[in-house]
């Protein structure tokens, strides 16, 4: 236990608070004694993961625990290929844990920073129409609720509870094990090519369909989109990975470091950003090549920044991406981050973004340095005409009154919230503000 804590901030910098205690524990058992001590204190607790998320979703003003020595594997189950996690394992992790068992996962975001706790619990996701996010490969979960007690949802017990709390936001107590179904190891084709924008878009959906997973990159006030095709091939298939030094020139010295250099640059002087995004356009690799797949999935980002997502019907995405390079233009705003689509399947997850609808999403930044909120506030509202519904992990200004709107399950997952965590132990700001008090 730890007194008199440090104040806790999140990467992007947009959340800050110094909890009452800071807590570490190395067993499911410790957390149990946790999450009743806390309640005995009248004191709220939550876990925090790698505190990758832009909102205040993992804000802990009472007992904030750190699940870094909650990780591993629990078990395997070679036949179901079945593998089970401490919540507090990192993303970047389970390639050399589930190497040994010839197994991955079927999908991932570009991000490998997270808890698999973290991840699942904010609707974490990668691309492919054919592909659900990250939650949806959960097949059981495990949580400390409010009394101290174990709640296990899968196929055997507690099945009809699994669509909510494999995506639970934290609200209903602590995701301390993860069942994951995963998949045999497999490679990635992977061509990253920039095209016209113009040329892109109306053939947008066709090329998402084309390809397992597809999105790509457009940097405001260019004519250039930066597309991304991956295919899938067996795990036996030869690779042919990128040069370490042309990686380490690509994606760490190009994408990361001179990229700072010119988002910082575009703070001081904004009417360079134009220029420095035609720059950025021929910074990014024009390249082709075959690697393990979460060598294609995932990529270093180290240049911070804050970030919108919002995720629409499938049959929206070309509008609303349409609309908010119109908007920036009208407004004549700087913007030196680009803006990223991505689509994925339709999913049966309580809460998910993708609930029971094929999606589009389109993702806006800011520079860190910059300040987000005009810009962020007129695409939110592009959005949400289109239907749209927030990634809960970042920025957005939505309450549970609109929510409810747009998540048939809402009313239902309100409701077991108020089943298992009646005196809001698990809860925070944010989520008395998406789910209501």
């Amino acid at each position: 236990m730890t007194r008199g804590t440090a104040v806790w901030t999140n990467w992007a910098r947009t959340e800050h608070i110094r909890p009452v205690r800071r807590e570490r524990p190395d067993s499911i058992q410790a957390v149990q004694r946790l999450v009743r001590a806390a309640a005995g204190a009248g004191l709220p607790i939550k876990a925090v993961g790698a505190g990758h998320s832009f909102t205040g979703i993992a804000v802990a003003p009472g007992v904030l625990l750190d699940l870094d020595a909650l990780s591993g594997i629990v078990r395997v189950d070679r036949d179901r290929q079945q593998v089970t996690l401490l919540g507090g394992t990192r993303l970047h992790q389970l390639p050399a844990l589930l190497e040994p068992h010839g197994l991955a996962m079927a999908n991932l975001g570009d991000i490998d920073r997270q808890t698999i706790a973290g991840a699942i619990s904010t609707g974490t996701h990668g691309t492919g129409l054919g592909f659900g996010g990250i939650a949806t490969q959960v097949v059981g979960v495990t949580i400390v609720t409010a009394d101290g007690s174990l709640l296990t949802a899968d196929s055997e017990q507690e099945s009809d509870l699994l669509p909510a709390l494999a995506l639970g936001l934290g609200a209903f107590g602590i995701l301390v094990e993860v069942t994951l179904q995963c998949v045999p190891a497999f490679v990635l084709h992977a061509v990253e090519r920039p095209e016209p924008l113009d040329g892109l878009l109306p053939t947008l959906l066709d090329r998402a369909a084309a390809v397992d997973h597809f999105e790509f990159y457009w940097f405001p006030h260019t004519g250039t989109a930066l597309t991304k095709s991956n295919r899938r091939l067996p795990g036996d298939a030869a690779v042919q990975p990128i040069r370490p030094v042309a990686r380490w020139v690509d994606d760490t010295l190009l994408a990361n470091g001179v990229y700072r250099v010119l988002c910082n640059a575009g703070v001081v002087a904004p009417g360079i950003v134009p220029r420095v995004n035609r720059l950025a356009d021929r910074l990014v690799g024009d390249r082709e090549f075959t690697d393990r797949s979460t060598k294609v999935f995932t990529t270093s980002r180290t240049v911070r920044f804050r970030e919108m997502e919002y995720a629409l019907p499938l049959e929206h995405l070309r509008t609303a991406f349409e609309r908010v390079r119109a908007l920036i233009d009208e407004r004549g705003w700087r913007v030196s981050f680009p803006i990223e689509v991505r689509v994925a399947a339709a999913d049966s997850l309580w809460l998910s973004t993708a609930s029971d609808r094929a999606t589009g999403y389109v993702a806006v930044h800011r520079f860190f340095r910059e300040e987000p909120g005009e810009y962020f506030r007129g695409v939110e509202a592009i959005m949400t005409g289109l239907g749209g519904r927030p990634h809960w992990g970042k920025l957005h200004t939505r309450d549970a009154q609109s929510l409810r709107a747009v998540y048939p399950r809402f009313d239902d997952f309100v409701q077991l919230r108020d089943r298992l965590d009646p005196g809001r132990l698990f809860g925070n700001a944010y989520l008395a503000r998406v789910l209501g008090a």
